[in-house]
């Protein structure tokens, strides 16, 4: 089945995003977990090489082909060539893989762009995948800019350009603050970008982490989770806690609004997931 098509079905869908672990028994284990709260996709993310590509097409097929979820997996391709990208989608259609997040992806250090590497940006891999394959593409969305392309309606512009392309739906990049995403919303509405878009969510419950990802891609970090972070820093069980707290208010703001898809980040835990729909009315 379509991602897309699950927004014709539901006001509001809910999703989740899982990493390839080095042992993939545990991410077994997390995806059963999961599957207990209903979620329309689970999505894994993509290694940047080798043996952690296949694993994501391992992982993805086991959640659509074991466990009756739909998979949605990530695929970058800055530093691929045409081969490489025509091998994966091969693979992943043996696996009756239908839907893929087409990202950029991180650029090497020391990596030049040749023409043996022909999809410099994700609205290129894109229009491969539309040409040559029967897919459900989505693409990522930053709402509140990106360190690479901190003006906002230029951001918008390029995300014109990958629905343009063919992309079906958006995941926005995490956020904590929702009016941020609201604003960013009603952005998308002027320039005629009409494909559902599903909000990002992850809970703060890694202070180490959080900074790490915002000094990465650049999202604002309000004050309320910057003092908890720093005041639980030492203490795991106040700072997951908290974080949980802040999440579930987060979701049940989105929800009160009628978004159209929230896609919690889940680090693999399962617990915290838990947690967090237990505090929120998701229907």
């Amino acid at each position: 089945m379509f991602i897309k098509d699950a927004f014709l079905k539901k006001e509001t869908t809910l999703s989740f995003e899982i990493f390839p672990p080095k042992n993939l028994d545990n991410i077994f284990n997390t995806i059963q977990e999961l599957k207990k709260f209903n979620p329309d996709f689970i999505s894994i993310t993509y290694g940047a090489g080798g043996s952690s590509k296949d694993r994501t097409v391992e992982i993805a097929s086991t959640i659509k082909n074991n466990y009756g979820i739909e998979a949605l997996a990530h695929l970058t391709c800055a530093a691929s060539t045409k081969e490489e990208i025509e091998e994966i989608i091969n693979k992943l259609k043996q696996s009756k893989i239908e839907n893929i997040l087409a990202l950029r992806g991180d650029i090497p250090e020391g990596f030049i762009q040749g023409k043996e590497y022909p999809y410099r940006y994700a609205k290129d891999l894109i229009w491969k995948l539309k040409e040559d394959a029967n897919l459900c593409i989505a693409a990522a969305a930053y709402p509140e800019g990106h360190n690479e392309c901190k003006n906002l309606d230029n951001g918008v512009r390029y995300l014109k350009e990958k629905v343009d392309e063919g992309a079906d739906l958006l995941i926005t990049q995490l956020f904590f603050d929702n009016n941020n995403f609201f604003e960013f919303k009603e952005k998308l509405y002027q320039y005629n970008i009409k494909v559902p878009v599903v909000t990002g969510i992850m809970p703060a419950v890694n202070k180490a982490l959080i900074e790490k990802i915002q000094k990465l891609s650049g999202f604002v970090l309000p004050d309320k989770v910057k003092s908890f972070m720093s005041k639980y820093e030492y203490n795991e069980d106040d700072l997951k806690k908290a974080g949980i707290e802040y999440a579930s208010y987060q979701m049940e703001e989105l929800l009160k609004n009628k978004v159209e898809g929230i896609h919690l980040y889940t680090m693999n835990k399962h617990d915290i997931v838990k947690n967090i729909l237990d505090n929120v009315s998701f229907k």
